[in-house]
């Protein structure tokens, strides 16, 4: 069966607000200082093992997601490398709660560095088999 839809950037923006649409995002307010202070790939992965377990897995799950396309053979194609697709899918991981542009953009930075970790360094192996 042909898709109807040929834009890729449809089903993109749809994955993105219902990321964004949840009511808590996947990593929840009480760890977000945690995340953007994160110092390295051995804190990060600790975060991701503090989740509730519906967080984890959802995240591990959206994570090995993100990992098929940083794949050489498709970043060449897409231009979407790790470091893009942190800036796009971190505001969707983590929310920042500040009203204070000053402060949203200064931890936009801290958000996708935490999210590019992820990317490279969290192995979602298992991700599937946790939703069998």
């Amino acid at each position: 069966m042909e898709p109807s839809c040929k834009d890729p950037n449809v089903p993109a923006s749809l994955l993105k607000l219902w990321y964004r649409e949840l009511y808590e995002p996947l990593i929840p307010f009480e760890l977000y200082d945690r995340c953007i202070e994160c110092k390295g790939t051995k804190e990060a992965l600790h975060i991701v093992s503090e989740l509730p377990e519906i967080n984890r897995l959802v995240l591990n799950y959206f994570i090995r997601f993100l990992q098929k396309f940083v794949r050489e053979e498709i970043v060449t194609e897409t231009k979407m490398d790790e470091n893009n697709l942190a800036m796009v899918m971190a505001p969707n991981c983590l929310r920042c709660d500040s009203d204070d542009p000053t402060v949203i953009f200064e931890n936009a930075r801290k958000e996708m560095a935490f999210v590019r970790t992820l990317i490279r360094e969290l192995d979602t192996s298992g991700a599937a088999e946790d939703f069998k």
